[in-house]
């Protein structure tokens, strides 16, 4: 990865231990003070470099946030519950964390003068009118993890309008790469877990809906260029502006993996997105973001790593 603008500050990733935190903390550690606010519910403190100031806690506790963000000029919030699944069965827990917290980071920030680049996604959008989805197309979420995600992107955006505050969303796509697993680690895992066992790998539906892939290390790159960009008070879309069938994802996968694995469908998930694709216009024309990871090449990559990862297959949800 390019060596990142922003150096020489002191910075803080909420949830810095997790999948898309840990690598953005890879990246900015070794040109600026790093610290990491993170409860280890999730994330692993082995992923953390030991040069990084940790803050064991919770990002919902008003205390422990402003012991790690004091004196910072820049907070990366990716700190969340990021199971779509999740929030429907615990939504006022899922909007405790996703939400009230997000609230609590923007008003810290406020204190401190410090720009937010918040993690959002487009789960917000639901099931897109148009494609490919662009960032003043409805937002019509379907679950309690996109209304909340919804909430905190609007209230970013109010707080750079009334108060002045420097803040960037960043409308995550579908993030895969490295480090990413557990219960929800997505379809790109568990089509690799499946191929590389020899089992068939197993489809929801007929395989024809399509999602956008982008590529952890593509994400990365763009929040280091919200961190500087001078539009700010902005959403913008992340992704490639590709969209790839799930059925060519899983002949993309068994060929990566050398495998016979047969293909077999199952019943379509109820509520399902069918077709999701990000417009990534604004992002390339105010942030200078291009994703550069293809999906062909980032597939053969993992299948050659011992950690695989991706995010659920809703679109857009992510693991912050």
């Amino acid at each position: 990865m390019d060596s990142p603008a922003i150096r020489d500050r002191t910075v803080l990733v909420t949830g810095g231990a997790g999948f898309i935190g840990s690598h953005l903390v890879d990246a900015l550690t070794p040109y600026n003070d790093v610290r990491v606010l993170d409860d280890f519910s999730t994330g692993e403190r082995a992923r953390l470099p030991e040069d990084v100031t940790v803050i064991d806690g919770d990002v919902r506790d008003p205390i422990a946030l402003q012991r790690a963000a004091r004196g910072v000029d820049v907070i990366f919030h990716h700190a969340a519950i990021v199971s779509v699944t999740q929030s429907v069965d615990r939504p006022r827990q899922s909007n405790e964390t996703n939400l009230g917290a997000g609230l609590l980071v923007l008003e810290q920030a406020r204190q401190e003068d410090a720009r937010v680049v918040v993690a959002s996604s487009a789960a917000i959008y639901g099931h897109p009118d148009q494609l490919p989805v662009s960032e003043t197309a409805s937002a019509n979420p379907t679950s309690p993890y996109g209304v909340q995600k919804l909430a905190l992107d609007r209230y970013s955006q109010l707080y750079a309008e009334l108060y002045d505050l420097p803040t960037v969303s960043l409308r995550y796509f579908n993030v895969y790469g490295p480090r990413q697993r557990g219960p929800y680690s997505g379809v790109i895992a568990t089509f690799l877990e499946q191929a590389r066992a020899g089992e068939p790998i197993t489809i929801d539906g007929d395989g024809t809906q399509t999602r956008d892939f982008v590529h952890v290390s593509d994400v990365v790159r763009a929040n280091l260029q919200a961190a500087t960009t001078d539009a700010v008070g902005r959403a913008y879309n992340i992704g490639t502006g590709t969209r790839t069938s799930v059925g060519d994802l899983a002949d993309t996968i068994r060929d990566a993996v050398g495998s016979s694995s047969r293909i077999v469908h199952r019943e379509s998930r109820s509520g399902d997105i069918e077709h999701s694709v990000a417009d990534v216009s604004r992002a390339e024309r105010e942030l200078g973001f291009e994703a550069r990871v293809d999906l062909e090449s980032g597939i053969h990559s993992l299948a050659t790593e011992d950690e695989i990862a991706t995010v659920p297959t809703e679109p857009g949800a992510s693991d912050d």
